[in-house]
């Protein structure tokens, strides 16, 4: 397979600029004919470069606004002739196509456009027909062909050429085809995705997700797995998007536990002042108060041996009296839509505590897809975004809730639906009390959540458990009596549920004789 092939004509078309000059002056300077088109064309003239107009190569003058200029036999003929085969090297003679050595793409701003807002037909035009099929040809014939989509590999390929006087590598190549290939998938399922939204048509017949690296992790949920993080180029309000002040880099169960205590604590939102503190994609702790340093201490008090080591999600700026309670212990990560700047001061003398903060808080009730991969292929489904009113609740005991069960029902109910199935959770005065998660069977779930209730009593010197006089939220409904009961020997008084069971009745007429109010939903919160 041929190795080193020297650049000698190069076809560049870019939407994004920067970086460009430079490397067309590095190009001219090793002698390397430059071929461009419309404002690429105009920008490296201007420059004082010499410039040759892709319709002087094609014949046809670009026309259509723009929308044909490319799509012409001497351009992918010039991009795809095998040069070591004769029949294309005639080929290429009889109809006086020159090959083309070096190809310089970036696409149309698609995303950029739809991320901005923009309407309809704005999208649309934003649509690339002629880069893709550029880059796949280069791509495809990388044996003879170096293709460059992203400024990033403007340097690269620029020591590239002056160490090999002007011809680039096969592995070099190789490497930018793959970068070439990545950049237009990842460009149609942009495209793909913003179409299917527009129409309503989420699970379609082909499914692709795509992404931009942001960083390399040093390793995944565990040393032995490689990893690493992409975004979507979505602008929802998270970890993605957040600013990091301080810290070493976030790990990847960083990431993937900063972003379930924020999407926790979003629920809360316009609700006061509220923390969430995850530990495992689990919360250990979630509180709401009349200040942001109280809602935290609220949250701690659920379950402080879990706390220790985990992250802290905010629901508004953190403020420097927060600040210096957080501090108390160790904490990987804190996430808040702001910081003061006293906040900052106080955690810089925690070098290893990472700060972000967001612009805001994202909204639980966005619509977008959530998918997880299995053995041969992958799942597929709306996130879960419904939420339950009031209104919404069904009494279905004898005993209705007071008013302060039921605010505290709606919280723990808020909160279940980020808890790890068999999801159990006891709120008590607008805090968690006692949290199950991840069991195989409910009640089991029902008696850790208590237990740990009572390991917290000893420690804080509390006379009682502090589910005595709490409420339950349940994701799912109790299939047997027996998670109900336990509920209520652990003090429970009220308690939210979906129903559906083919034992409602029986569960119900045990609430009755527990003399629990129980309420229930319609809806489902599995969370596995």
């Amino acid at each position: 397979m041929t190795n080193l092939v020297p650049i000698g004509r190069a076809l560049i078309s870019v939407s994004d600029k920067s970086g460009l000059l430079d490397l067309a002056r590095a190009l001219a300077a090793q002698g390397v004919e430059l071929i461009s088109t419309g404002g690429t064309s105009g920008m490296l003239r201007t420059a004082g470069l010499k410039v040759r107009d892709v319709s002087d190569v094609t014949g046809f003058p670009e026309m259509m606004d723009g929308r044909v200029k490319t799509l012409h036999p001497n351009v992918h003929g010039a991009l795809l002739a095998l040069r070591d085969d004769d029949e294309h090297l005639l080929a290429m003679a009889a109809h006086g196509i020159e090959p083309i050595d070096l190809l310089i793409v970036n696409l149309y701003p698609f995303e950029k456009t739809v991320a901005k807002g923009a309407d309809h037909d704005t999208c649309i035009e934003n649509i690339d027909i002629g880069g893709p099929a550029m880059i796949r040809a280069a791509a495809k014939n990388h044996r003879f062909v170096t293709v460059v989509t992203d400024p990033a590999d403007y340097a690269g390929l620029i020591d590239q050429t002056r160490a090999h006087d002007g011809a680039t590598t096969l592995a070099f190549r190789q490497k930018l085809a793959l970068a070439a290939y990545s950049r237009t998938a990842a460009y149609d399922t942009a495209v793909s995705g913003w179409l299917s939204g527009q129409l309503g048509q989420s699970f379609t017949r082909s499914k692709s997700f795509g992404g931009v690296l942001a960083q390399g992790l040093r390793y995944g949920e565990n040393p032995h797995q490689a990893a690493a993080f992409y975004t979507d180029g979505s602008k929802r309000e998270g970890v993605a998007t957040a600013k990091q002040w301080q810290g070493k880099e976030l790990s990847y169960n960083n990431i993937n536990d900063t972003d379930a205590a924020f999407e926790l604590v979003a629920e809360f939102a316009g609700a006061g002042p509220a923390c969430a503190i995850i530990k495992h994609a689990n919360p250990c702790g979630v509180g709401k108060a009349g200040t942001l340093k109280e809602a935290y201490l609220r949250a701690y008090a659920c379950d402080q041996t879990s706390a220790f080591g985990g992250i802290v999600a905010l629901n508004q700026p953190l403020d420097a009296e927060t600040a210096e309670e957080i501090v108390k212990i160790f904490t990987e990560v804190v996430i808040a839509p702001g910081a003061s700047d006293e906040a900052k001061a106080i955690f810089a003398t925690k070098k290893n505590l990472r700060l972000l903060t967001t612009k805001g808080l994202p909204d639980p009730a966005e619509k977008s897809l959530a998918f997880k991969q299995v053995a041969g292929g992958f799942l597929v489904q709306d996130r879960d975004t419904d939420s339950v009113t009031v209104a919404n609740l069904k009494v279905v005991t004898k005993r209705a809730p007071s008013e302060a069960e039921l605010a505290d029902l709606m919280f723990a109910w808020k909160v279940a639906k980020h808890v790890k199935s068999n999801a159990i959770v006891y709120v008590k005065d607008g805090a968690t009390v006692g949290v199950g998660a991840g069991q195989m069977s409910r009640i089991d779930s029902t008696r850790i959540a208590a237990r740990k209730a009572d390991d917290m009593a000893d420690v804080l010197s509390l006379s009682q458990s502090p589910t005595v006089g709490s409420v339950v939220a349940s994701d799912a409904f109790f299939p047997f009596a027996d998670g109900l009961l336990a509920a209520a020997e652990a003090g429970a008084t009220a308690i939210i549920q979906p129903g559906g069971s083919m034992r409602d009745d029986e569960v119900i007429a045990a609430a009755d004789a527990a003399g629990l109010a129980m309420v229930f939903t319609d809806q489902r919160h599995f969370r596995h």
